[in-house]
């Protein structure tokens, strides 16, 4: 790191939380606003100053430093806009939960809600699968929701087809889609990074706390075509290409008061860097205020952490990857730029793993999986179901 960073290190140490206890942060509500204001200040000083480099992370200085310890759960935009939102509301009104993570723009690269920003919608397309993005902001302060962005970022169909020059494509011009008939769009173009940071902005200005970013990577398989199809590239490798948007949206959005999380493959801890699919656990985590790895047992195969199924063994299989994520981060000697680490965990039965292989999900593998983190002290975690069935009387621990 260069000596602006070292200084900056030496102005916010007291911000390193190995050297205050939470409860001298918290205790205070002056302290924090303080330290709030102190680090937005030294935030948008540094912006200026970053030079986009995957293996020069700027020193972290956190844009959040009253949230919460975060224990959330994944809201798609039809419950966010729909009916069930009641029901969410409420199982977080009566339990430990604290947050939900809501999309944003979705896996098909639909913005979700109706946005008037001209720019936006001269690359992207709005979908009112939430009809008042105002009133559901009204509604998460009412209920004190920590209210988190998901912004599904290079896995994109809708930009990908509109501007097939900002994907890949085949040798007729064809916009190239993996065996899920789905799209991606080039890590490799700054106008994908902006339009992205764009509609992160916008989420910031409406009221989100957090932005989350989820398929920050190159599709699976991508590399077996990389020397075949046509896209625009740089000298950077694949790794340092996902690993340098991550930097550069942070240092856009820390100035705003916003912390920025990146979802990723749970194994992605346990295996070398995926240089194929362009992520490298560490190069990420040093560029982001939390990493969010997504390590659902039943997607870890026969043999796992010992484990012969999995899915079967969510305390073992939980307590396995977090044991891997801290060897992981091990590697970023500066204590100061490790993140946050708040996993994804599973609240979702597996039953296509076939009979013998899964195991019906409920309070019991909830709280074997809340446990494992726990004995790893690991406080923070977020729920994944895809059609938002929460178990209600998991272990979340008291209401704030």
């Amino acid at each position: 790191m260069d000596i602006l960073w070292s200084l900056l290190a030496l102005t916010v140490g007291s911000h390193n939380p190995e050297s205050v206890p939470p409860a001298q942060v918290n205790a205070n509500p002056i302290t924090v606003a303080v330290e709030s204001a102190w680090n937005l200040s030294a935030l948008t000083a540094q912006k200026d100053s970053v030079v986009i480099d995957a293996d020069n992370p700027p020193i972290k200085i956190d844009p959040q430093p009253d949230a919460p310890k975060v224990k959330g759960i994944y809201v798609t935009a039809y419950s966010a806009g729909g009916a069930r939102m009641k029901e969410l509301l409420e199982l977080l009104d009566n339990t430990g939960l604290n947050s939900m993570v809501i999309d944003i723009k979705d896996d098909l690269g639909y913005i979700t809600y109706e946005t008037e920003n001209k720019e936006l919608l001269k690359m992207g397309t709005a979908q009112k699968f939430i009809p008042d993005i105002k009133d559901l902001m009204a509604k998460l302060k009412k209920h004190n929701v920590y209210p988190i962005a998901r912004i599904v970022v290079f896995k994109d169909t809708v930009l990908a087809e509109n501007h097939p020059e900002l994907s890949f494509t085949n040798g007729d011009g064809s916009v190239w889609k993996n065996g899920g008939g789905d799209a991606f769009v080039n890590p490799y173009s700054k106008e994908v990074w902006d339009y992205n940071v764009a509609i992160a902005k916008e989420a910031a200005a409406m009221g989100f706390k957090e932005i989350q970013f989820d398929y920050v990577r190159f599709a699976e398989g991508f590399e077996k075509r990389a020397d075949t199809l046509k896209y625009e590239k740089s000298e950077s490798t694949r790794t340092e290409a996902v690993s340098e948007f991550v930097q550069y949206a942070r240092k856009e959005l820390a100035p705003l008061g916003v912390r920025v999380s990146v979802d990723i493959f749970g194994y992605a801890a346990s295996v070398p860097a995926a240089d194929g699919i362009g992520q490298d656990f560490t190069k990420i985590s040093e560029n982001v205020d939390v990493i969010a790895p997504m390590v659902y047992p039943s997607h870890y195969s026969t043999g796992w952490f010992g484990a012969t199924d999995p899915d079967k063994e969510p305390y073992v299989t939980i307590k396995g990857s977090m044991v891997d994520t801290f060897k992981k981060l091990d590697e970023i000697k500066e204590k100061s730029q490790r993140p946050i680490v708040r996993p994804w965990i599973q609240d979702f039965t597996a039953s296509w793993l076939g009979s013998g292989h899964y195991t019906k999900y409920g309070k019991a593998e909830m709280d074997a999986q809340i446990k494992a983190m726990a004995d790893m002290g690991v406080d923070e975690y977020l729920l994944w179901n895809a059609s938002n069935r929460y178990t209600k009387d998991g272990n979340y621990g008291p209401k704030d």
